[in-house]
């Protein structure tokens, strides 16, 4: 069954290449199709295009729908195109006639908009949510670990004294600025798009503020040539929010991986969330990490391929936007199973002494011991040059007694503050 059948056929290799997988993306948007199938029976009654009895019907078919989703026994077989056209001949197939008034007053083309829409709005508050998590499991970790010295690095280098609680609060700090995206992107969908069609209205009566409450949006998208424009901007939009929240969390993966080397050994993690070599079997592989650093940046490429696809197209609806669906809806899964990985497997970090008295970590309070002599009363390029010349001739003694105190470093993490400044 095809939305758009009018009885002619269809070559059958131009129906393979159009529908694509189109049956097994679409069983992720099931639900919000019956969600919004719901809003929009209840609208079509209002407006007098489907009696109080034929709403009764409908809605009961749709509650019959709904619960063979969410006990997973519903599947869209080979004859159906999509979700749509498979919810559609099952409510005619029990109601006859008046399943087939569900359509009225749509377009397949805003029943996919609003199911999209209604899809991204919830997974994104799961991953803000997912995200939360992560944040107060590292901000826990931040505080447990405060005075715990590591060593801090530019170009790699040993440079300054830094801490696990600067470190893990650091990562923490930046997810905020995920979520403000997380949250743009929230409120860039949070717009109902029913009632556009095809993109050019109706001449049906329709009440677009009605569907937009019972739907639970804030405000709807009014123009309705921009409500089908949103197609593409809003997968846009989304994949540069989880592109940003994945940057922070490849980084932060590369750092677990550099930490558990030999060559730093600042921390491990029990056996049984590392795997070993086939050959060498002294190798504990932090392959969870690796997979994490991985997965992050196949999502970070989403954005630009959101851009190609849609990039140049004229106003209106185009086929191309099918292909926007598959990697979104995979990205969301995938960043979900991530937070939920990192969240687990980070608890678990075994944070290991390390010594500074090490020559390795010689130089680590050179600036530190430049301070002290500012304070003291010499200007800082004459400080400078004093220790840069005890550098240079090996006569350097570090001096660790000095304190950070001010706000945000390593003696003053003003966790508290980090902690309220997570967005609603």
């Amino acid at each position: 069954m095809k939305l758009w059948d009018k009885g002619i056929s269809i070559d059958k290799k131009i129906e393979q290449f159009t529908v694509g997988n189109d049956r097994e993306i679409d069983i992720h948007l099931a639900k919000y199709d019956v969600i919004a199938s719901k809003a929009h029976a209840k609208m079509l009654q209002k407006i007098g295009i489907l009696t109080a009895n034929e709403l009764i019907d409908l809605l009961g078919g749709l509650k019959k729908i709904q619960n063979q989703i969410e006990e997973g026994r519903f599947i869209i077989e080979a004859q159906f195109e999509d979700v749509h056209s498979k919810i559609e001949f099952e409510l005619t197939k029990t109601l006859g006639e008046v399943g087939k008034k569900i359509h009225t007053a749509r377009s397949r083309n805003d029943q996919v908009l609003v199911a999209l829409h209604l899809y991204y709005k919830e997974n994104l508050g799961i991953v803000k949510q997912k995200t939360k998590t992560l944040f107060e499991t590292l901000l826990g970790l931040a505080d447990t670990y405060k005075n715990k010295v590591l060593p801090g690095y530019t170009h790699l280098q040993v440079a300054m004294p830094s801490s696990f609680g600067l470190w893990f609060s650091a990562y923490a700090e930046l997810m905020i600025d995920d979520v403000y995206l997380l949250n743009a992107a929230i409120k860039t969908v949070d717009q109902n798009p029913l009632g556009s069609a095809a993109g050019y209205g109706s001449s049906f009566p329709i009440d677009r503020e009605f569907t937009t409450k019972e739907m639970d949006f804030s405000t709807m998208k009014y123009n309705v040539v921009a409500a089908q424009m949103g197609r593409g901007k809003n997968e846009r939009t989304i994949a540069a929010a989880l592109g940003g929240l994945s940057n922070t969390m490849a980084r932060f993966a590369m750092d677990v991986c550099l930490y558990m080397s030999q060559n730093f050994g600042f921390i491990s993690f029990p056996d049984e969330l590392t795997t070993g070599s086939s050959i060498m079997p002294h190798k504990k592989n932090p392959d969870v990490f690796e997979l994490i650093r991985g997965k992050c940046n196949k999502i970070q490429a989403l954005q630009t391929e959101m851009i190609l696809i849609t990039n140049n197209l004229p106003s209106g609806y185009h086929r191309d936007f099918q292909l926007l669906k598959e990697n979104m809806i995979a990205a969301f899964e995938e960043i979900k199973d991530i937070l939920d990985i990192f969240n687990y497997s980070i608890q678990q970090v075994i944070v290991k002494d390390i010594n500074v008295n090490s020559d390795l970590y010689k130089y680590l309070f050179t600036v530190d011991n430049i301070n002290t002599l500012v304070v003291e009363g010499q200007s800082f390029r004459e400080a400078y040059q004093k220790i840069g010349g005890q550098v240079q001739n090996g006569t350097y003694k570090p001096d660790m007694s000095k304190k950070h105190t001010h706000v945000g470093s390593i003696h003053n993490l003003c966790l508290d503050k980090i902690k309220n400044k997570f967005p609603e």
